[in-house]
């Protein structure tokens, strides 16, 4: 009797083997619990002020990225939540620094000026860029808990270009504070920053929204586009400088739009930001009121992603 039941169990501990492999292969990118969430954080200057409403969101929504990339503005903002600071106290950093001004106070190359905000930008004729942002990298630095990737309480990715060949560059470890200088270094606008080898710029030159940076990480990637649209008034004669930085933003849109046709995030959001440029950061408050619409929708996308990851126990959307 032995003899011939054995057989039958060694087919049925193989068959319960090959089921088991089966079932990881088919659910390749298997994960238990709570979804892991990637977060990834576009450029476009001041409007990306909005990146903070979207951050509040999470914070109301009880959710933890596990990950985040960021590029420019989208590398500053994420530094400071992947650092441990609430979307609320990013706010409050912000509206202290950029402080609304009057017209009869605006100067330098026509842009309008913010008091705190200029006085930490300085012309800077020569070194590659018309500005300078020292100074207020140095402020970043006293606001940021942290000096080193490795301080940080979430992983982050910021991006940044290659000057000669425009090859992204991901920077993840080492010094916090030059790979954000870098990766806000419009070109001909801020002086591009030497890093060991690398002589880096904007990451919006290669990789505008690196949502493809978290992908491979993550169950849900939330991918907020901060480039907004502009119009230009009848009569209205840009000046060099906005001629530069709307030239920038043009061609970053246009990379970010072909990038989409080969591979979209689980939630994409586009804060409606309008008529609003690059350095106008003064305009603080009403990028957070043109972006609650787009907070309202990343909340109701983000429910049902989640929902969605829930009907499909362990494994990671498509």
């Amino acid at each position: 009797m032995s003899d011939t039941h054995t057989p039958l169990t060694l087919s049925r501990r193989t068959f319960l083997q090959l089921s088991v492999a089966s079932a990881l292969v088919a659910c390749s990118g298997c994960s238990s619990g709570e979804p892991r969430v990637g977060l990834a954080l576009g450029g476009g200057g001041a409007k990306g002020l909005a990146h903070i409403l979207m951050l509040e969101t999470l914070d109301e929504m009880g959710i933890r990225p596990h990950i985040i990339a960021g590029t420019s503005i989208g590398a500053i903002i994420g530094a400071l939540y992947a650092a441990g600071l609430s979307g609320k106290q990013i706010r409050a950093q912000i509206e202290q620094f950029f402080v609304d001004q009057s017209d009869a106070e605006r100067s330098l190359f026509r842009l309008p000026k913010s008091l705190r905000w200029l006085d930490f930008i300085d012309p800077a004729f020569a070194g590659g860029g018309l500005l300078d942002s020292t100074d207020f990298i140095a402020w970043l630095g006293e606001v940021l808990p942290v000096r080193n990737f490795s301080g940080l309480k979430i992983p982050l990715k910021v991006i940044t270009a290659e000057l000669l060949t425009g090859r992204e560059v991901i920077m993840k470890s080492g010094a916090l504070l030059p790979a954000l200088q870098a990766s806000m270094a419009v070109p001909g606008v801020f002086p591009p920053v030497q890093i060991k080898n690398f002589t880096l710029v904007d990451g919006g030159v290669a990789n505008p929204l690196p949502y493809d940076r978290v992908q491979d990480e993550c169950d849900i990637v939330i991918a907020i586009d901060v480039s907004g649209r502009r119009s230009i008034a009848n009569g209205e004669t840009p000046s060099s400088l906005g001629v530069l930085l709307q030239g920038f933003t043009v061609m970053s849109r246009n990379i970010l739009l072909e990038k989409l046709k080969q591979q979209r995030p689980t939630v994409f959001i586009q804060p409606d930001i309008r008529d609003v440029k690059i350095l106008e950061f003064y305009k603080a408050r009403e990028i957070f009121e043109q972006a609650r619409p787009a907070q309202q929708q990343l909340a109701r996308e983000l429910k049902w992603a989640m929902r969605l990851r829930g009907n499909r126990p362990g494994c990671t959307l498509v």
